[in-house]
């Protein structure tokens, strides 16, 4: 049985959702094609051989990229048994069994993508409904043969040098509710634990393979503390050089504050929040699980350690104004996090996928159109048209700016004037080069 794996895009991450399913199937004996699309071609001799197409959908801007290459993929291999899975699978699929996708699996998809590939190759009638699988799972180390070398990557951009970046999971799936995350729909609440051995050996692996630098990509990384400190405490042991950076929502940040200084020691480079929102009652309406004011709180601590803290917004919402969205870029700058911020989390549109819980507010139902099977989302129109217009503009000023390679500063400055917030505060920007960055930013 052979079985092509496709990650059409990981936020420039070596895909986990490729290399962990692969060691599944190659244990059984099958023989898989890993392909990332976001790095190389789609080799379409061996999709025309394949018995089985897989493509990995952790995300929004993945399963989008997908819907352009599903035509090419089925007119290459018609009789190939096409599956789609991870996060994004099951809450499209009645677009992607529209476009001809067989199987659908969500959630925890290594067992049941195995034993989706077993039924393939014994000839045995192959279930058709969604699959979402939340069952514990004995994981296997995750095998990146094939896969382009870490250097193909995103880079860690640390005092003025770069690292090459590895990556890696110790859980998946959210203990918290929050309205607009991806991740509810299929989790629900439950989370999972990638056993402390297995990524281990995986951070093993890939620092035989160059790495000098390792992205956690839990979506909480103290969902589970005990288990997270016990994989970067055993972590530093190993490779007490070795950096590494993790997401943490604020709620946690305060919750776990006595474990941070734990994460300095260990070698983190820096943690990722989803902060979404400065205002109180968009975070509310989001069920985030903070305030503003507990913010500003982490703010401190992790300052207080010298541990750098790199902010995720959703800055235009339906509750976006132009005066809410010229007090965002004043807070940033009187934070000084101007320069912390990857300048696309400064143009982020509140998203509302299929199955988002954010239907649960009578508000969001009032104001979104039908779904549009293009843009895999519900659209919505802020009440001020003015708001919707300054978004599109500074998404176009973004795109302008980096293509000329221009520093965040200025990028940032030139978003102010767009929003007429002012004569420009005489406010010391920190210097680029202290703060720690991945090469590519994170987007959805």
């Amino acid at each position: 049985m052979r079985a092509v794996l496709i990650s059409t895009y990981e936020l420039g991450r070596q895909p986990f959702g490729l290399a962990s399913p692969a060691a599944w199937l190659r244990a059984e004996g099958y023989e898989v094609t890993q392909v990332d699309v976001s790095r190389t071609q789609l080799p379409m001799p061996a999709v025309a051989a394949a018995d089985l197409v897989a493509v990995f959908l952790p995300m929004h801007t993945a399963t989008r990229l997908f819907l352009r290459m599903v035509a090419r993929v089925r007119a290459a291999n018609p009789q190939a048994h096409l599956c789609a899975y991870g996060l994004y699978a099951p809450l499209n699929a009645v677009v992607l069994r529209h476009c001809g996708v067989d199987s659908i699996i969500g959630g925890e998809f290594e067992q049941p993508l195995l034993e989706l590939a077993r039924r393939i190759a014994g000839g045995a009638p192959v279930a058709s409904a969604p699959s979402i699988s939340l069952a514990r799972q004995q994981f296997l180390v995750p095998d990146r043969t094939g896969l382009p070398p870490l250097g193909s990557y995103a880079q860690l951009a640390i005092h003025g040098s770069l690292r090459r970046a590895g990556y890696t999971e110790a859980s998946r799936g959210c203990k918290h509710m929050c309205l607009h995350c991806p991740v509810v729909p299929v989790y629900n609440g439950t989370f999972r634990v990638v056993q402390a051995d297995v990524v281990l050996e995986d951070i093993r692996r890939q620092v035989a393979a160059g790495a000098q630098h390792i992205t956690f990509g839990d979506p909480d990384f103290f969902n589970g503390p005990t288990h997270a400190l016990r994989v970067v405490e055993a972590l530093h042991h190993e490779w007490p050089s070795l950096t590494y950076d993790v997401t943490i929502k604020v709620e946690h940040l305060l919750r776990h504050r006595h474990l941070l200084p734990c994460l300095k020691t260990t070698g983190c480079a820096f943690v990722t929040s989803a902060v979404e929102s400065f205002q109180d009652a968009v975070l509310d309406r989001l069920a985030k699980g903070h305030t503003r004011a507990d913010f500003l709180q982490a703010l401190a601590l992790m300052r207080a350690l010298d541990l750098p803290l790199a902010p995720t917004f959703i800055p235009f919402t339906p509750w976006t104004t132009l005066a809410s969205y010229r007090s965002f870029l004043t807070a940033l700058l009187e934070l000084e996090l101007a320069e912390q911020v990857a300048p696309i989390q400064l143009a982020i549109r509140l998203l509302i996928p299929a199955g988002s819980l954010l239907f649960d507010l009578p508000e969001v139902r009032a104001i979104i159109d039908p779904f549009d099977h293009t843009a895999l989302c519900y659209p919505w129109r802020n009440p001020d048209p003015a708001v919707d217009a300054l978004c599109t503009a500074i998404q176009e000023t973004i795109k302008r700016e980096e293509r000329r390679k221009a520093a965040r500063g200025d990028i940032f400055h030139k978003i102010w004037d767009l929003t007429k917030c002012g004569n420009f505060p005489e406010i010391p920007l920190p210097a680029r080069a202290t703060i720690p960055y991945l090469t590519e930013p994170w987007y959805c």
